[in-house]
């Protein structure tokens, strides 16, 4: 008869020196107080606790308008031409100020459509007379920009629903910044309070167990690991969701393997992932968020198409855009497909795992 598969949940000893500063909360097997009262009660209580740690987080990406700043500098610097050519502008150039506007975004990656339509409305409002300085140029097209983002990606906070444990898969290509997305993240929410729990679900890739493990031990995290090399992905998230049910934790943060769009029968394991999770569950995972690379640029449109129609991403994380001169991509994905933007990686640290604010990306390209 075949074995069936085992899990463990791994206690990491304590963090290496580099992060000995963060909190250091313990969560042991059946030790969580369970709550008293009614449902409804406990619902509310539930509801209340998401809603704050919602609110927390973007307080905090707030206080850390610096990061943002500083890790779009590349765009920025692509995007600087225009205050050169709005500087000095006058009526008479407005074709040639305006070609050269449309080359800076092109360049950015604001993609064509996009592009042309942010051009078009900006000549249309000089030549009525709307628009009469580089100044009223120039805010005219932020808030073009900024209308695109707030239109079809305004819910930029994590939903994360009313019931204990909220269940958040994280999903991508293979080098996009997975795994380093998902321990940024259980950093960010464990360090606002809450209680997490990390599932291995990678089980492809030899060393992702032990990289997530080291993000757990460093945030403080506990996980659940597959004891087996060839166990099933589905069966570590179903595990891992029925033992942050069990003991109370408030969010269980699902890793998944690296695939690429074209691979049918991986993608076809990310249906099985999230089935898995939604029978222990029901409405389970509150979110899916698809990692990608910003380095890759329009390129990456593809790949969230993919997996869009595959399991119904509800929002990205874009990472290393602190070394991409591409940011307007932010712009193009966001319109293409009406999905928002929860998170944006700007940098190595640890806290550069950004929640994402239109306005303040806005600002930071357009400084």
């Amino acid at each position: 008869m075949a074995s069936s598969t085992h899990f463990s949940l791994t206690f990491k000893p304590s963090p290496s020196p580099l992060f000995s500063n963060f909190s250091r909360t313990r969560f042991t097997p059946f030790t969580t107080a369970r709550p008293i009262g009614s449902p409804s009660k406990i619902l509310a209580s539930q509801t209340g606790f998401f809603t704050r740690l919602g609110r927390l987080i973007k307080e905090k990406a707030k206080s850390d308008v610096e990061k943002i700043f500083s890790g779009f500098s590349k765009t920025r610097d692509n995007l600087s031409v225009i205050d050169e050519l709005l500087l000095y502008w006058n009526l008479a150039e407005t074709d040639r100020v305006l070609d050269e506007l449309e080359e800076a975004l092109l360049v950015s990656d604001f993609g064509p459509r996009i592009t042309i339509k942010i051009v078009e409305s900006l000549r249309e409002d000089i030549l009525s007379g709307k628009l009469k300085s580089g100044s009223e140029i120039k805010d005219a097209l932020k808030k073009s920009v900024l209308d695109l983002l707030t239109a079809k990606g305004s819910k930029t906070e994590l939903q994360l629903g009313f019931r204990k444990p909220a269940v958040i898969m994280i999903v991508g290509v293979n080098g996009g910044g997975k795994t380093t997305s998902l321990g940024k993240l259980a950093y960010r929410l464990k360090n606002e309070g809450a209680n997490i729990l990390i599932a291995a679900g990678d089980t492809f890739r030899a060393a992702a167990s032990d990289q997530l493990g080291i993000w757990a031990e460093r945030t403080g995290c506990e996980i659940v690991v597959a004891e087996k090399g060839n166990s099933k992905a589905s069966s570590v998230l179903s595990q891992a969701v029925k033992r942050g049910k069990d003991e109370g934790f408030d969010v269980v943060l699902c890793d998944t393997s690296g695939r690429l769009h074209t691979n049918y029968s991986l993608m076809e394991e990310l249906i099985a992932c999230k089935k898995a999770v939604g029978k222990v569950i029901r409405g389970a995972p509150n979110e899916i968020l698809l990692v990608l690379d910003g380095n890759t640029g329009l390129n990456m449109l593809p790949q969230a198409r993919e997996f869009n129609e595959v399991v119904g991403i509800t929002g990205f994380i874009l990472t290393k855009l602190d070394g991409s001169a591409r940011g307007g991509c932010v712009v193009s994905v966001v319109d293409e497909l009406g999905i928002p933007v929860k998170f944006v990686g700007v940098g190595e640290g640890v806290e550069d795992l950004q929640p994402f604010d239109a306005e303040e990306f806005v600002n930071a390209i357009f400084s």
